[in-house]
């Protein structure tokens, strides 16, 4: 027997004057005032996405991330909360899932893969980087994995 699931919007709070390009998949998380998101997103259950954020196509935003405000994530970046502890996918455990927390006022450039990491605020991110450690330095982070390149 065939299930079928639809994209779209459901149990979002969402701030005042968001952008959304449609299609989208975004559920059961909330989306702050002025923040734009392109098409082909998904956005799930339990992220927060500050205020004036832009999240660019083709994007994957998983459970347990939050954004600050001011942030910029370019096309094609992925979040990640599963590392695969146990020697493979956590199968929807998700007490083997791990947070993510992005400050205020950080660009991810376009296919960024960013594991579960602290990123502070001020930060720049590059094209391709891979974040595999918590970054406490306000930089330019590029390369995999990331590493400073430049500070702010």
């Amino acid at each position: 027997m065939m299930q079928e699931y639809f994209s779209g919007i459901k149990d979002v709070k969402m701030g005042e004057h968001v952008k959304i390009v449609h299609p989208v998949n975004m559920y059961g998380c909330e989306v702050g005032d002025g923040t734009f998101v392109g098409p082909f997103v998904e956005i799930q259950k339990n992220v927060i996405i500050g205020k004036d954020c832009k999240i660019q196509s083709h994007s994957f935003v998983c459970e347990l991330v939050t954004i600050g405000d001011n942030c910029f994530i370019g096309h094609g970046v992925m979040f990640i909360n599963d590392l695969f502890s146990g020697g493979g996918p956590a199968m929807g455990d998700i007490t083997k899932w791990r947070k993510t927390s992005i400050g205020s006022k950080v660009s991810i450039g376009s296919n960024a893969t960013i594991l579960p990491v602290n990123i502070c605020s001020n930060t720049v991110i590059g094209a391709g980087a891979v974040v595999t450690k918590d970054i406490h330095t306000p930089g330019v982070y590029a390369g995999n994995p990331a590493k400073l390149i430049k500070t702010l």
